[in-house]
């Protein structure tokens, strides 16, 4: 007697019988997701890639009006929101879901660290997810200057000044920002260039491998469920983990398609070298901690500039984040210790009363 097979249309034959479909079908009905009370948080990961794509789709449509130079950059922006049918929309979906991006990656991150996902074999999955937090930081970063309006203008001056406060390398590295000794028309051209083309090149490529380790490796249980007497519970991936991870990206996309159209994004002034920086500049908010850690720090501290201080002392923070698979031995000993628990809920706080303070300071003046 022959086994039985499934039937499937001409279509699925075609493509099984040159990608092979039905390995990837079988793959994906074994694949398994923990299920406990910590499992919302398995979605962030998720949320955080589906947005990633709307920054993708909607950057090539903004790079088919857009024209990098001093002269015509803040023009093509305004072109595009004003006569381009719908342009302002796809610019404001393009700045929302880049903040919203990095608001996911952020909770992705932390709560990766807080329940100890990063825990052996998954060191190498959590340094790949560390990679894309800082790349994705530098898309932040390089894509602000690109309207060419006088608040990103002058805010890139700040943010570019800061790594020449280093020893050595400090002046070479602010040059390499700029390309010149100024904030201009150069540096818009190579912040263009990194923002389409190198980093969406190192960001698909470490988004390959930070998927194809956590295929590998599976989710990781938190050690209190790891623990229990018997195993935990779990469900397939797909199509029950992938359709409630669908529900997430439509959230994702509601929130989106909200704060696009009620709070559209705005263009500003085009920026003028020659014009005093605006009173109040400060950075988008995710680099807030930072930047008011850096104002509020004394001038000298040890005989040291206090500028300095303080990049050295993100610098060694974030080494000390990449290096927490390594450095929690109790948990890579399987002993439930609750240290890097109290400093990753110590690093949320004091980020969010720097943002706060950042925020509430400068509105004060």
């Amino acid at each position: 007697m022959e086994p039985t097979t499934e039937k499937h249309g001409k279509l699925w034959n075609w493509f099984d019988a040159r990608v092979g479909l039905k390995d990837l079908d079988k793959l994906a009905k074994k694949k398994q997701v923990p299920l406990h009370r910590h499992s919302s948080w398995y979605y962030f990961g998720g949320m955080t890639l589906f947005l990633f794509t709307v920054q993708v789709i909607t950057g090539i449509l903004l790079l088919l009006y857009y024209r990098p130079s001093s002269g015509e950059a803040y023009e093509s922006v305004q072109f595009l929101m004003t006569e381009v049918e719908f342009g302002w929309l796809v610019r404001s979906i393009h700045a929302w879901s880049a903040n919203l991006m990095i608001f996911t990656l952020f909770v992705h991150l932390f709560s990766t660290l807080m329940l100890k996902a990063y825990r052996q074999p998954r060191e190498l999955t959590w340094l790949s997810g560390m990679g894309l937090m800082a790349l994705t930081l530098t898309f932040g970063f390089t894509g602000y200057l690109l309207p060419w309006n006088k608040l990103a203008f002058f805010a890139t001056s700040v943010g570019t000044e800061i790594p020449g406060v280093l020893p050595v390398v400090g002046a070479f590295l602010r040059r390499l920002l700029r390309g010149g000794d100024e904030v201009t028309g150069a540096t818009l051209t190579r912040f263009y260039g990194i923002h389409v083309a190198v980093l969406p090149a190192l960001v698909s490529s470490l988004i390959g491998v930070h998927l194809f380790l956590v295929q590998k490796h599976g989710m990781s249980v938190p050690p209190s469920v790891a623990g229990q007497a018997s195993p935990p519970r779990t469900m397939p991936f797909f199509p029950n983990f992938f359709l409630r991870d669908a529900v997430g990206w439509l959230c994702a996309l509601a929130v989106l398609a909200t704060l696009a159209a009620f709070y559209p994004a705005e263009l500003g002034e085009k920026a003028d070298p020659f014009q005093p920086a605006p009173i109040g500049i400060k950075p988008e908010w995710y680099f807030m901690f930072m930047f008011q850690t850096l104002k509020l720090l004394p001038s000298y501290i040890l005989g040291i500039e206090g500028e300095l201080v303080g990049i050295l002392a993100f610098g060694a923070g974030g080494l000390f984040l990449a290096l927490i698979p390594f450095l929690d031995r109790a948990s890579a000993r399987g002993e439930r210790s609750q240290l890097f628990v109290w400093i990753g809920s110590a690093i949320i706080l004091y980020m969010l009363v720097l943002t706060y303070l950042g925020y509430t300071m400068s509105a004060t003046k």
